[in-house]
């Protein structure tokens, strides 16, 4: 299913993402872990992905062979971040085990070309989604679409007869 040689997991979640979920997150990774995926890649965008990615790296020294890839949409896609993000995406590219730009420019579409290829090369997608429009919803529909197991941790997440209403 996908070109990594462990089992993969991806992660999609919403930039406004503040932690609200950082031990459902941790709890999640290290029971996934333990049923055997041991690569997990984060989409770098601001907000869950780079603290999914962080919490990735913060399990190093507990979960042996654990390994983080970075999934980058383009070349400076975090030239518009504040200071501080830019400096937290400089750090989790340093201590990732690799580091994948699927674009050299910014073009329009390259966020979705980012999400599908999280899809397309994870078995399973953890999510922190709350049921709003955008990209994680789109990432999440897609995983479902394509029979990827869906793992929503977010507080706010949709309940089955909100779904219907989309």
């Amino acid at each position: 299913m996908n070109t990594f040689p462990q089992r993969t997991v991806s992660f999609t979640g919403h930039r406004k993402y503040h932690g609200e979920a950082h031990k459902e997150l941790r709890d999640t990774i290290v029971e996934l872990y333990h049923r055997g995926y041991t690569t997990f890649m984060s989409g770098m965008a601001v907000g869950f992905d780079m603290y999914a990615a962080e919490c990735v790296l913060s399990l190093r020294n507990e979960l042996e062979g654990i390994r983080l890839v970075a999934v980058v949409p383009f070349e400076g896609h975090q030239l518009k971040f504040s200071a501080a993000d830019k400096q937290r995406f400089g750090e989790i590219l340093k201590r990732a085990d690799e580091c994948v730009t699927l674009s050299q420019v910014y073009h329009q579409g390259v966020y979705s070309v980012r999400n599908d290829y999280l899809v397309r090369h994870a078995d399973i997608v953890v999510a922190c989604y709350d049921g709003s429009a955008g990209g994680t919803r789109y990432t999440v529909q897609r995983a479902e679409k394509t029979g990827r197991e869906v793992i929503n941790i977010s507080p706010d997440a949709p309940r089955q007869i909100d779904l219907l209403l989309f």
